[in-house]
């Protein structure tokens, strides 16, 4: 499978460009980017090519994988379906309703695979933790505490990420956090499901009401101090009491080379993965109804 790769941001250099050149069934095709300089700096060190234009890499590979900020990938995505390409998203699939649904339904209109990565959910021991929950009954409530230091004083190489600045952990790690809690707990009841307040910084407390009858919460930040920051996913129910187990370290590279696996996948068979384009569409949903429900003098 040819794989293009769109952006060239820290996220393109540190995960989806490494594997993307290290996968053994994908043939990296080359790297576009809306700054040259940065595709050409990119595409040197990975050993492909860099396109002047998205189209052209478009035309030119059987899929897509994309780094870019969501309300940037959405619209890209939908040519990217449009021209044929199997597509690799990264979370949110988009940050409006409207725009995920049109990505859905350019995906589905072109008959092409998708995949987005959610890491967690292609990390070998948190997927199989979820897995492994998802095949029981009887949770109650499930909870996910997601405190990140990215704006809270840490130095890290997503710091100066201006579309986290504007949408804040919600956008960005609450994607994660559902990811982990519907498949167990199953899809919210709707609007009325979902309570949201706003916490000091840009945290956010979410209650949600899920179809099988449990309630989850979610605590998500991206202004915690270093030293407060932590991941912890927890189920309570029937089975007893489990918890989100740590990753092996070595970064995303290793989720991220699974995640091309599922999308050769699903293109080859034609059956749609979990994490697809509309699993996509449905947190966006989720998330767009909790911004709806905090205060607007802080939306």
């Amino acid at each position: 499978m040819r794989i293009g790769l769109l952006g060239t941001g820290p996220w393109a250099r540190l995960t989806q460009g490494p594997a993307l050149a290290e996968h053994p069934e994908a043939e990296f095709a080359g790297v576009w980017g809306r700054r040259p300089r940065a595709a050409a700096e990119l595409a040197g060190r990975l050993g492909t090519r860099a396109y002047d234009s998205a189209d052209e890499l478009l035309a030119d590979c059987d899929a897509v994988a994309f780094a870019l900020p969501p309300d940037v990938q959405a619209p890209l995505a939908v040519r990217a379906a449009a021209a044929g390409c199997h597509l690799l998203l990264d979370k949110p699939v988009a940050t409006t309703v409207e725009a995920a649904r049109e990505l859905a339904a350019a995906t589905r209109a072109a008959g092409v695979a998708s995949v987005v990565f959610f890491t967690l959910r292609f990390a070998p021991e948190t997927a199989a933790w979820v897995a492994a929950q998802s095949g029981a009954d009887g949770w109650l409530t499930g909870r996910v505490d997601w405190f990140s230091p990215v704006f809270g004083g840490a130095d890290t190489p997503y710091s100066d990420s201006a579309w986290r600045k504007e949408r804040g952990a919600l956008w960005d790690v609450g994607p994660h956090a559902l990811s982990l809690l519907l498949p167990p707990l199953g899809d919210i009841v709707g609007p009325e499901g979902v309570v949201a307040a706003r916490g000091p910084g840009d945290m956010v407390h979410v209650a949600l009401r899920h179809v099988s009858g449990a309630s989850s919460t979610l605590t998500l930040s991206h202004t915690v101090p270093p030293q407060a920051s932590a991941v912890t996913a927890e189920l309570r129910g029937a089975a007893g009491v489990t918890t989100l187990p740590e990753r092996a370290d070595g970064g995303a590279v290793r989720p991220f080379l699974r995640a091309v696996d599922a999308l050769v996948e699903s293109a080859r068979t034609g059956v749609p993965h979990p994490c697809d384009v509309h699993f996509g569409l449905r947190v966006t949903e989720i998330l767009a109804a909790v911004e709806a429900k905090l205060p607007a003098q802080h939306r």
